[in-house]
């Protein structure tokens, strides 16, 4: 039985983070991924939950790193591509905190690695690799194997989510929409353990059982 179920907000509409992921003025991919995980502001609860409130803290890393794995709405075209070693540094405006992400290969899948530094609360880094495109009834899939590491400013808390995201071009009449679907397993330097999954719809359910069996449920809404 849930003992604590928690619904989150994410600031602005599916349709104003998706124009500031993708800009009318066009974007390159590894801008793209920069923009994309620029959702840090699910991680600012995080240092006031350390050390007593773990689960709490893994699981909202956890629907961070979904979060940050995937855009929803109109795909109005596709992002042009970058040279090997093409690094973009950018702010996340709604928190300050500091996005680094560099496209480190074509072959054989596409890869980013990234670090995103927020003051107070920690750091995160990771990558992904877009493993190829798949083409199915619900439109063309790119798998993402991904990994996202988080450690605490202090050192003392480190977490891991690690699991495949599939970002989705859904067919439409007029502009195709992009979404995402897949899960993260998550885990803590704590003992305590979970999963979030994403749909296509935008759902995003994370649940966690901390060390004493209690079970926690967060969820958002990104579409």
């Amino acid at each position: 039985m849930t003992i604590a179920s928690v619904n989150l907000v994410l600031s602005g509409t599916p349709q104003s983070r998706v124009s500031y992921e993708l800009p009318e003025q066009g974007s390159s991919i590894t801008e793209w991924v920069a923009r994309r995980l620029h959702k840090t502001e699910l991680l600012t609860g995080i240092a006031a939950q350390l050390p007593h409130a773990a689960a709490a803290a893994l699981a909202h890393f956890g629907l961070y790193a979904a979060a940050a794995s995937s855009s929803y709405g109109p795909a109005r075209y596709q992002p042009r591509f970058d040279a090997i070693g093409r690094t973009v540094d950018l702010f996340d405006p709604t928190t300050g905190a500091l996005t680094h992400v560099v496209y480190e290969s074509s072959t054989p899948y596409l890869r980013f690695s990234y670090r995103i530094t927020l003051a107070g609360v920690g750091e995160i880094s990771g990558h992904e690799e877009i493993t190829g495109t798949t083409v199915g009834l619900r439109g063309l899939g790119m798998p993402a194997p991904s990994v996202f590491h988080f450690a605490s400013a202090d050192g003392d808390y480190q977490a891991d989510a690690v699991g495949i995201i599939t970002s989705e071009l859904a067919p439409r009449i007029g502009v195709w929409r992009i979404r995402a679907h897949g899960s993260l397993k998550l885990r803590d330097t704590q003992g305590n353990q979970g999963e979030v999954k994403l749909d296509r719809d935008g759902q995003v359910q994370a649940e966690v059982r901390g060390q004493d069996g209690k079970p926690l449920s967060l969820h958002l809404t990104l579409a």
